[in-house]
């Protein structure tokens, strides 16, 4: 079935809503490293940024249960775009004033945005009137790593010819696309997921064991996916002692276009592939991914299992998602909002676990690292629980 043209542009601002919170969740990364330097920020700290980051995100998202109905999908999208560009400008001057508290303050505003945009942007497309709405969630999300790619691409290349002490002009820039996507949500179609008082409600949705298990790789997604990407920068310069243009670009950046790749081949292929056995073996994937980067001594192969541990969570988050929505059709919104919180939590655990364990370690993130092969573990094991708990219901 074709599309109808007014929903292009929904699906159009939909991506454009991605980028927005691929820009918000992985530019300030970017810059642990000059934080640390410039302001004296301890490792410790900076730890606390992603944290923050996400556990922001996790509040608006069990918020967002009691108010997006009511207040309107329109609404929330706006204000989650107006947040991001108003987030992004303090990060160019709160900094310069306050330090890490002005990191802190501004971080939360756009986590804010980036929560709503979590919780609204997959439901917004799963009530199009589309086909094949597995495939369309995956190429949906592979927008966040196109935008992560473009972040790290056009910043790297922004630091090659301006130097890394203009951050602030790109963080400015970077505060454009937020904006210029609120005029787009002004206009474009978006119905509603599921009709007033037909959704299961919260209530409804907690009493479904098979709910809690989704929740369980949910928060292990995330934390697979955010404790490499978040790290992935400072990781590469400091432990494979590369510089910072090659650790961005061979790190960050190869994990966000293969996680990418991986979502655009599971929204070509996955009619013919079964989306229960794409996660299980991705699952593996990532352990060993996890493994090479944390336990080989040779730069290169650290690099590959950094870079490949992207393709590996690929479909991670997506899969999940597309696989509450057939288990629980009449979720509604506090399904999207429960599976992004527990997300969330997943990308503030990640993080902060390779973070903090990394300081135990004297700031060796290679340990870290190695701490964090517990997310993927537990991804696989939940998944296999998951293939039999339905092939017990059948």
């Amino acid at each position: 079935m074709a599309i109808p043209s007014d929903y292009q542009k929904t699906l159009r601002a939909c991506y454009l809503g991605y980028v927005t919170q691929a820009i918000c969740a992985n530019f300030t990364p970017l810059l642990f490293l000059t934080f640390h330097s410039s302001y004296g920020i301890s490792l410790e700290q900076i730890a606390l940024i992603p944290t923050v980051f996400f556990l922001t995100q996790l509040v608006i998202d069990l918020a967002s249960t009691q108010f997006v109905d009511r207040v309107g999908y329109r609404r929330c999208v706006l204000v989650a775009h107006a947040l991001a560009a108003l987030g992004l400008a303090m990060l160019a001057f709160l900094p310069a004033v306050l330090s890490f508290g002005g990191i802190f303050l501004s971080v939360m505003v756009y986590a804010v945005s980036s929560g709503l945009i979590e919780v609204l942007i997959s439901p917004i497309v799963e009530a199009c009137p589309f086909e094949n709405k597995e495939s369309r969630m995956s190429l949906l999300h592979s927008f966040y790593c196109w935008g992560a790619a473009a972040v790290i691409l056009g910043s790297t290349l922004f630091f090659a010819l301006f130097g890394l002490d203009n951050w602030r002009i790109l963080t400015l820039l970077w505060a454009l696309v937020p904006f210029c996507n609120i005029f787009n949500f002004l206009h474009c179609p978006i119905d509603r997921l599921v009709e007033e008082g037909d959704d299961l409600g919260v209530r409804g949705l907690l009493r479904l064991p098979l709910f809690w298990l989704l929740i369980l790789l949910m928060v292990c997604s995330g934390a697979a996916e955010a404790a490499m990407a978040q790290w992935a920068s400072a990781f590469t310069e400091s432990a494979l002692g590369v510089s910072k243009t090659v650790g961005d670009l061979a790190g960050p950046c190869l994990f966000a276009v293969l996680m990418g790749l991986a979502r655009v081949l599971y929204a070509r292929m996955g009619n013919r592939v079964s989306l229960r056995t794409a996660m299980l073996l991705c699952g593996v994937l990532c352990v060993g991914c996890y493994l090479l980067a944390s336990l080989t001594a040779a730069p290169v192969l650290g690099l590959a299992g950094c870079a490949l541990c992207g393709f590996s969570v690929g479909i991670m988050w997506p899969g999940t998602i597309s696989s509450a929505s057939q288990a629980c059709p009449t979720g509604g919104t506090a399904m999207f909002a429960f599976l992004a919180l527990a997300g969330d939590l997943g990308c503030a655990l990640g993080p902060m676990s390779v973070g903090f364990f990394s300081g135990l370690a004297g700031g060796n993130l290679k340990h870290g690292l190695l701490i964090a092969v517990l997310f993927p573990i537990a991804f696989v094991l939940a998944q296999a629980a998951l293939r039999q708990k339905r092939h017990s219901t059948t």
